[in-house]
């Protein structure tokens, strides 16, 4: 079986659907599956109750000190009682800035189920699907890792044999871009062989889409993976910081539902310590973030995608970590940071995870994953529900996205269909190329596949040796990696989970030269233009392809090919350009104008007036009020804060030290938010 680093989601091979009088549950099949472990959690149970009870229950937990242990619906508690030790938990905790727009999504009336360990979790199930009070039922599923190794580091005295000055023609002084093919491909390491394995620009274009943004530090990526190494050299610039809260504090400082988070959260422990040293890390968070926002041109290690320009920051990495080692997650972790990643301003999901196929072989995975939309949705109604809320709710209407994008990893099982979620027509699926176009050996395609990017591709450039005396890895992924994991800092890695980082990174320096530019789009706007930008790389799929391993044991082993002209067609609407995009972006969308706002009775709104203004970052702003007794407001640095004091509405205006001014209109009402939830 071929080893790629991509995190998988041990499916069920077989699903049943169980019909109930409200809606289908999906239950698994009872038959054991070949090499299929706890494929999801016994003793627990998601469960979405019906709006009519909710209230009930949420009385309950108002009247109860602990975990709560009745729900306070007869009907459903007279089920449960037969069920020992059964405790309630909301999937997802109270957010007060957020709980709005949750309860209009429906995820407040998500809970957990657990009870004794002497019931199957089919066999409650199937007792609660029998209520109306319950609408919907889900698993919680386990997620595995489907690699167990590690990256290839590099070590200090190999990292110095790399080390030279930039080559390239753009005005970067990071050392190790020329060894980046991903980025810049000018063919020139292609060195050795008769046959051109590094072909120009079969890389991702972002030589001339720096010309016109390297990454704006008002866009975040949500990294949803191992921890990020937050004091990476060349990561600690770009990392999100919460600004509410305090570096290892054990209080919920802003009151997010989540103790610590400040430079994400920990799902997998439930803390906000972030960790990189758990036994069995790969460095894979740190490697994906590297690859969407290592700080560029800063003298040390690799240039990224996103990554700014040294003296001015790039994108934001929001470390989102649901691994840990070989400790398995699970699907509450999933859920949880997704809506985490939503609520806290990620307006891009990056997940280099996702189920096995539903091509996948049997013989190598276990198992075949979910095989359709419509068995998606329906054997994983959470998750569904989840990621619905990030694309629909994440961004906002005054800023340069309404909506996020969520960009997944195909799969590495070289089926011909991309893993769910990443195959669902909403989200983004990547497949993974060499350094010439072709598919990589490994890589998931057709099916569900929407584009492509560099992954790597070790086995097809194993003749190759790169300055390091590496075989093979020079055709890999370069990124950062935890010291734990390389004493450089740096190392390689492929699969279509390094291809998935390329797409996001891509996707959010479009949405930050969106927001230079003070340009407003709709989330599935940008993601049709990425996919009509894309390079065509039909051409390339064709003829047979020849690949072997190197190991230091046994040398080269067994040749072999695979036909490329089954992937014509197959490998999305191209490799994604990051110049073709953001040239697409150019004068489009709607022109930002700085906001009405809606602010609840006592609250406070933020609004940094620089996007809202050419040149905006150059000067300074003041703002004037008609009716100070409906709204106030304080300037911190280049930041006002409006506060409701009364409610009504009234007229402001703010103007600009170059003399241009904006109106705008304050709503101060008893419940709202700045998004206009009320």
């Amino acid at each position: 079986m071929k080893k790629t680093y991509l995190y998988i989601l041990v499916a069920l091979a077989a699903l049943t659907v169980v019909s109930c009088a409200k809606e289908e549950v999906v239950l698994p099949n009872e038959e054991p599956q070949e090499e299929q472990l706890s494929p999801f959690a016994e003793g627990e149970l998601f469960v979405k109750f019906a709006p009519e009870v909710v209230d009930t229950i949420e009385e309950q937990a108002l009247t109860r000190s602990g975990a709560l242990t009745r729900s306070g619906v007869p009907t459903v508690d007279e089920i449960l009682e037969l069920i020992d030790g059964y405790e309630l938990e909301r999937v997802f905790p109270v957010d007060a800035m957020n709980e709005e727009r949750t309860r209009e999504a429906g995820l407040n009336r998500w809970y957990v189920v657990r009870f004794g360990a002497e019931h199957s979790a089919e066999e409650v199930a199937l007792r609660l699907q029998k209520l109306g009070e319950v609408q919907k039922i889900d698993f919680n599923r386990t997620i595995k890792r489907a690699y167990t190794g590690k990256a290839t580091p590099l070590t200090m005295e190999q990292l110095q044999r790399m080390t030279a000055p930039a080559t390239r023609g753009v005005a970067m002084n990071d050392p190790l871009l020329r060894m980046q093919w991903n980025m810049i491909n000018d063919g020139s390491l292609h060195t050795q062989g008769d046959v051109a394995k590094f072909i120009k620009d079969s890389d991702v274009q972002v030589e001339q889409a720096w010309e016109r943004s390297m990454g704006d530090e008002s866009v975040i990526v949500a990294v949803l993976d191992e921890g990020v190494c937050f004091d990476h050299p060349d990561l600690k610039d770009n990392m999100w910081i919460n600004p509410a809260e305090i570096f290892n504090s054990h209080k919920d400082n802003d009151g997010n539902g989540y103790a610590g988070d400040y430079y994400g959260y920990n799902f997998v422990t439930d803390s906000g310590v972030i960790s990189t040293d758990a036994f069995a890390d790969s460095g894979h968070g740190s490697h994906v973030a590297g690859v969407i926002s290592a700080t560029n041109n800063n003298g040390i290690g690799i240039s990224s995608i996103a990554g700014g320009d040294g003296q001015k920051g790039g994108v934001k990495i929001m470390s989102c970590q649901i691994f840990s080692g070989n400790v398995g997650s699970n699907g509450l972790a999933v859920v949880r940071a997704i809506k985490y990643a939503a609520d806290n301003g990620a307006v891009v999901l990056q997940c280099s995870w996702g189920y096995v196929s539903g091509s996948a072989n049997i013989y190598d995975w276990g198992a075949q994953g979910f095989a359709s939309q419509e068995a998606w949705e329906a054997g994983a109604p959470l998750e569904k529900e989840a990621l619905d809320y990030f694309t629909h709710t994440a961004g906002s209407p005054n800023g340069p996205i309404d909506g996020g994008i969520a960009v997944f990893a195909a799969g590495n099982e070289s089926a011909n269909m991309a893993g769910y979620p990443g195959a669902s027509e909403d989200y983004v699926s990547v497949a993974a190329t060499a350094a010439d176009f072709t598919a990589a050996v490994y890589t998931n395609y057709g099916l569900g596949v929407r584009i492509s990017a560099p992954g790597g591709d070790q086995d097809y450039y194993y003749d190759y040796i790169d300055p390091a005396n590496n075989h093979g890895t020079v055709g890999c992924i370069l990124s950062t990696l935890p010291l734990t994991v390389s004493t450089s800092g740096y190392g390689y890695m492929e699969g279509t989970s390094m291809a998935c980082p390329h797409v996001s990174g891509v996707v959010a320096l479009g949405i930050s030269y969106a927001a230079q530019q003070r340009r407003h789009f709709k989330a599935d706007e940008l993601k049709e233009m990425l996919y009509a930008t894309a390079t065509p790389i039909d051409s390339y799929q064709a003829g047979m392809k020849r690949y072997a391993r190197y190991t230091a044991e046994i040398g080269t082993t067994q040749p072999m090919q695979m036909d490329l002209n089954g992937y014509r067609g197959k490998m999305g609407n191209g490799q994604a350009n990051a110049a073709a995009f953001l040239a697409a972006i150019d004068g489009q969308g709607v022109e930002l104008v700085f906001p009405n706002l809606y602010i609840a009775m006592g609250g406070i709104s933020v609004v940094s007036p620089a996007r809202y203004f050419e040149g905006g970052d150059e000067m300074t702003y003041t703002v004037s009020i008609e009716n100070t007794e409906v709204a106030s407001f304080r300037r911190m640095e280049q930041v006002f804060y409006f506060q409701g004091l009364k409610t009504g509405s009234t007229k402001a205006t703010v103007t600009a030290s170059n003399g241009a001014s904006q109106e705008f209109v304050i709503t101060v009402r008893r419940a709202a938010d700045d998004n206009g939830w009320l």
